[in-house]
């Protein structure tokens, strides 16, 4: 099968090949799909490039890639399944999360996907996973918000934020979206009740405190998102954008918000997400009662992945941009 591989660490334009591989085979509890998008989200950088250092320190390997296909969104398919596999069987269009999605096959666990939601296509269900369990996950179990409150999405133009935005939204809270010139538009079509452009304005110093925030950027310094949190809110640190070639932004909010917390009745946490079928279903509900819609940028073939992920780094995805095979 066609695959996107690399065997050493470094920019996606130098590393990344197609290349012909063995198919992979379903283990017993496993399921094999016939990948038809992929998603494109900031690990999959994160995972080719080996950056920052602590990637991998947490298990990809330290000196080479111990994975070496990309990608880990993914919808198509079923192709094959385990002897004890239960909820699919051939045929069925799922969406969900694997290691290697980039390309024509690929296996995982079968509590890592659920069925399609009956209202989007393959492409945008591939949208789906990784940013939308972060946001999801970030705003329900981290920010715990409750309807009523304030919350403030930084990024809501990307991936994360696009979903938190909606999510937010649909549980009932005023949402303010903070993002680029290019993407008011788009962040006030997917219902932010208020848009920033961090271009034009210092959101310091617009006088508002909120319950919650969601920085899906790491590039801030925490003081100045603590001026506009309010006294006893939350501020909910995504991802591991920013910071060093060492530990980036995640590890290095973290430090800083343990460090910080004991003193200050605010809620300082950093998060990543974790993949559960619960969550996949309570993502896929949101979606089909037409609250929560992927917004998906533009589709590139398989082949161009690296130039995927450079469109991705330089910012420039108006929500998500997905690998069609």
């Amino acid at each position: 099968m066609k695959a996107m591989v690399y065997h050493e660490y470094g920019p996606p334009e130098d590393v990344l090949t197609l290349d012909d591989i063995d198919k992979p085979v379903a283990g017993d509890n496993q399921v094999l799909i016939k990948v038809h998008s992929a998603g494109v989200d900031p690990s999959v950088w994160h995972l080719v490039t080996g950056l920052p250092f602590l990637v991998r320190i947490m298990g990809f390997g330290l000196l080479k890639p111990r994975y070496t296909i990309a990608g880990w969104d993914v919808a198509g398919q079923v192709e094959a399944v385990g002897k004890n596999v239960q909820q699919f069987r051939p045929g069925d269009e799922v969406f969900g999360t694997c290691r290697g999605s980039f390309a024509e096959y690929a296996c995982a666990a079968e509590d890592k996907f659920i069925a399609k939601p009956s209202n989007l296509t393959l492409a945008q269900a591939a949208a789906i996973p990784v940013s939308g369990l972060t946001a999801l996950q970030g705003l329900r179990d981290v920010a715990k918000v409750q309807p009523g409150q304030k919350v403030l999405v930084i990024g809501a133009g990307g991936g994360v934020g696009s979903y938190a935005v909606q999510i937010a939204k649909a549980f009932g809270t005023e949402v303010t979206g903070v993002c680029s010139t290019a993407k008011v538009d788009m962040v006030r079509s997917i219902g932010a009740d208020f848009v920033i452009d961090y271009t034009k304005d210092d959101l310091s110093k617009n006088g508002q405190r909120y319950d919650c925030i969601i920085d899906t950027g790491g590039r801030r310094p925490l003081s100045h998102l603590r001026r506009v949190l309010a006294p006893e809110g939350t501020l909910v640190g995504v991802g591991g954008e920013g910071g060093g070639r060492w530990t980036g932004g995640f590890l290095g909010d973290l430090i800083k918000t343990f460090a910080i917390s004991p003193f200050t009745s605010q809620r300082l946490r950093s998060m990543m997400a974790r993949t559960t079928r619960a969550d996949l279903v309570v993502l896929k509900d949101l979606i089909e009662a037409g609250k929560v819609t992927p917004a998906l940028d533009r589709t590139f073939p398989l082949a161009e992945a690296a130039t995927a992920i450079r469109y991705l780094t330089d910012r420039k995805v108006r929500g998500k941009c997905v690998i069609t095979v």
